[in-house]
């Protein structure tokens, strides 16, 4: 796991922590040809530069965040963004993590992917790339 990320989660309250740890861990396992760091303050995983997944602390619990999530039509997901195509979940228990789902979610984030690398570059405006 990214050093950074340990030290991310390790600053969480232990329940929070727990959720964490479990979350980068399969994240780790099912992306392992992604790079992972702390990127605007939360852990995120990047392919070829482009944000993919990622995860916070917020008062609702642990957002767990896809940046193309609106596209996976999961259910589950359904804290969507009204800007972009990213969609959520919250856990507030390490056992709320469903790890089928997860690694389902995962895969299609590799899938379903917009451009928000070059989204300053093409002034907000998203494009589809794969």
């Amino acid at each position: 796991m990214n050093t950074d990320i340990t030290i991310y989660n390790s600053k969480q309250t232990s329940e929070d922590k727990e959720i964490c740890d479990q979350l980068a861990s399969i994240i780790d396992g099912e992306l392992s040809k992604t790079e992972s760091k702390v990127w605007h303050a939360h852990p995120v995983w990047f392919i070829e530069g482009n944000p993919i997944v990622g995860y916070s602390k917020q008062k609702s619990g642990i957002r767990l965040m896809f940046w193309s999530g609106a596209d996976f039509e999961e259910e589950a997901l359904c804290v969507r963004g009204e800007k972009f195509k990213d969609a959520s979940i919250f856990f507030n228990n390490v056992s709320e993590i469903k790890i089928k789902d997860l690694k389902r979610w995962l895969k299609k984030s590799q899938e379903i992917q917009w451009d928000y690398k070059n989204i300053v570059k093409r002034k907000g405006r998203l494009e589809r790339l794969k």
